[in-house]
């Protein structure tokens, strides 16, 4: 399904305020507070406008149900320790839900880690960057840490060798989605266990937005859209 202009525009203006909320803190962090969940709605609201076909039905109940968790994750994460102490390990697992349920959806219609080269590569720089990090997370994050990391890194395995193995348009967005939110994460975890990196805000909010847009439009075109397109193109 076509997306309006205005829909697109609301998107990338929600995903401007929640960084410049973030940015600049402050009083100003209430645009955080509404822009960054509202974006994730936006985004999600993609997916259930979209006019998918039957054989995608299931694909798209699971990315709705990642977006679902995503928007969770959301608010848990934005919040203060003060509001909520555990919201840190909140969001962590709302996140890994999310993850499950994408994997779940680029599992449908392509065989798990098929080819085998994206997981075990991207296991292996998964690996490297947990080495560093690790000396600067917690002992009692450590065993969540470790499992969101093996689980973000089997969803954008396996959607590089979706993307390989149908070898289509919406399975190349669902891929470099999948890309985006691994170096989203990454950066966030540099962010928060490493060193503060400079706007921390822009380059891990930039990508994880663009990540959640790329797999909300990886849904290909349903039968009723085609139709529709075809109709009004034959009476002009």
């Amino acid at each position: 399904m076509p997306v309006s202009r205005l829909h697109q525009y609301t998107i990338a203006i929600s995903v401007a305020l929640a960084i410049l909320g973030s940015t600049l803190g402050g009083a100003a962090i209430w645009l955080h507070y509404i822009a960054k969940p509202l974006a994730t709605l936006l985004i999600a609201a993609l997916v259930w406008r979209h006019a998918t076909p039957s054989t995608y039905a299931a694909y798209r109940r699971a990315l709705l149900a990642g977006l679902g968790f995503s928007w969770l994750g959301d608010v848990l994460l934005m919040l203060p320790k003060s509001t909520l102490a555990l919201g840190f390990e909140l969001g962590l697992a709302s996140f890994l839900l999310a993850h499950l349920c994408f994997l779940r959806a680029l599992t449908r219609d392509a065989r798990w880690a098929r080819p085998l080269w994206p997981l075990l590569f991207l296991l292996l720089i998964g690996c490297a960057n947990l080495a560093v990090l690790w000396p600067g997370i917690g002992a009692a994050l450590r065993p969540p840490v470790l499992a969101y990391m093996l689980c973000l890194v089997a969803m954008s395995a396996q959607a590089i060798a979706r993307a390989r193995s149908l070898a289509t348009p919406a399975s190349s967005l669902a891929a470099l989605g999948g890309l985006l939110f691994l170096s989203s994460d990454t950066l966030l975890a540099y962010n928060k266990f490493y060193t503060p990196l400079p706007a921390s805000a822009l380059l891990v909010l930039g990508t994880y937005y663009a990540a959640l847009y790329l797999l909300a439009r990886s849904l290909p075109a349903g039968a009723g859209a085609a139709l529709s397109g075809l109709t009004s193109s034959s009476s002009t």
